[in-house]
């Protein structure tokens, strides 16, 4: 198969600032891979790449390629890759529904807007909903959910395509206690299943058991990429965010503070 990302000497400027330099790796599919780093270290940036919600710097060194392929048309990606960003929440129009939300994933723009959606689409919206126990929410608005409610709903939206990878920005982003212990064994359900997961987080204990490598991001570099058990250590991660850090493994979490 060919890696889900190939990125040589990729460069990606956000304003008058390097978000990403000189950044080579791969990550192949079928791998459970979790980004790591400090706020601004280019963990974002890195997955805008992979959804192509970003472009590098062009340069003659430089090259980048998502399954195997130098150019995508961004809604065939969704087949192939189900993103799950809080991002998406704040761009969406007040007044959708749950299933709104869902079903939208089938069409180019956020919500129906006089599109007509199939019968396969609509049973594909009713069996994520399904699968995640969230047919309640179907009629009910956005604002007035939880955030743990419409979490769930945007992984149900990266689910309808039965996508081979997830791709996660700060998954638990404003969910309390309870609403990330619920995500947290849902994704690692998926993993069981054969989802391949992609997960930037800027905390170690969302890190789940099933995630075998992890990649540190510093200043828009690789700082430290390699096996969980052996990046995930204290004196690595004391140099990564610049203070002492303990770090506990329980049940397979890796539990820093």
């Amino acid at each position: 198969m060919p890696d889900l990302l190939g990125l040589e000497h990729i460069s990606v400027q956000r304003g008058e600032k390097l978000a990403l330099e000189d950044l080579s790796l791969t990550i192949p599919q079928g791998q459970h891979v979790a980004v790591l780093g400090p706020n601004g270290s280019g963990k974002s940036t890195l997955l805008k790449l992979l959804t192509r919600e970003l472009y590098p710097l062009a340069r003659p060194e430089s090259g980048l390629t998502i399954l195997g392929e130098r150019a995508w048309n961004v809604f065939e990606l969704r087949s192939q890759l189900g993103i799950v960003s809080a991002d998406l929440l704040q761009e969406l129009a007040r007044g959708l529904t749950g299933w709104d939300l869902i079903i939208s994933n089938f069409f180019t723009a956020i919500g129906l807007w006089q599109q007509t959606p199939t019968e396969e689409m609509r049973r594909r919206t009713e069996t994520a909903m399904r699968r995640l126990q969230i047919e309640a929410l179907a009629e009910r608005r956005l604002e007035s959910m939880s955030s743990g409610e419409a979490q769930r709903c945007l992984l149900a939206r990266a689910l309808v395509h039965e996508p081979h990878t997830l791709i996660l920005d700060e998954p638990t982003t404003s969910l309390d206690l309870r609403g990330r212990r619920e995500l947290l064994g849902t994704l690692s359900g998926l993993a069981d299943e054969g989802h391949s997961l992609v997960m930037v987080t800027h905390h170690a204990g969302e890190i789940l058991p099933q995630i075998e490598r992890v990649i540190l991001l510093r200043q828009g570099r690789v700082f430290r990429d390699g096996p969980k058990a052996e990046v995930l250590r204290p004196e690595v991660l004391s140099e990564l965010f610049g203070m002492a850090i303990s770090v506990h493994e329980q049940d397979g979490y890796y539990h820093a503070w």
